[in-house]
């Protein structure tokens, strides 16, 4: 059974990574700053212009679920491998980052939401049993 949407997966995650490590290097560190959540953001912000232009067929998007759905396990696994303990000690600089990057996702979440489409009776309660 093919799973579709690996190719947009792909060059999402790739364009992701190095653009997480320019920003690494803007910021003056050796690493990879913020890839992974990069490469989600374009995958969703891509699905939603590919579905809005009609040139995501429906194979695929349900494909880019699937993908959308594994990618956030993955996200949450890598977060937990950090040392947290070092960042905390490394002064107020992860304390800043950490609250800006909860401001700018719940920012790109609210964006990304408002470009969804409304669904015919969404969030209705009245529905027939």
């Amino acid at each position: 059974m093919p799973i579709y949407g690996t190719a947009l997966l792909a060059a999402c995650h790739m364009l992701g990574i190095v653009l997480g490590d320019l920003l690494g290097r803007a910021l003056g560190m050796t690493t990879n700053v913020g890839g992974v959540g990069i490469a989600m953001i374009l995958l969703i912000t891509s699905r939603c212009c590919l579905h809005k232009s009609g040139r995501l067929c429906a194979n695929s998007e349900s494909g880019v679920h699937y993908w959308g759905a594994i990618y956030i396990p993955v996200v949450v696994a890598m977060a937990m491998q950090q040392n947290m303990v070092a960042a905390l000690s490394g002064g107020p600089m992860a304390l800043i980052a950490a609250a800006a990057s909860v401001v700018v996702c719940g920012c790109f979440v609210a964006f990304i939401n408002r470009m969804e489409p409304e669904q015919a009776g969404a969030g209705s309660h009245d529905e027939p049993r």
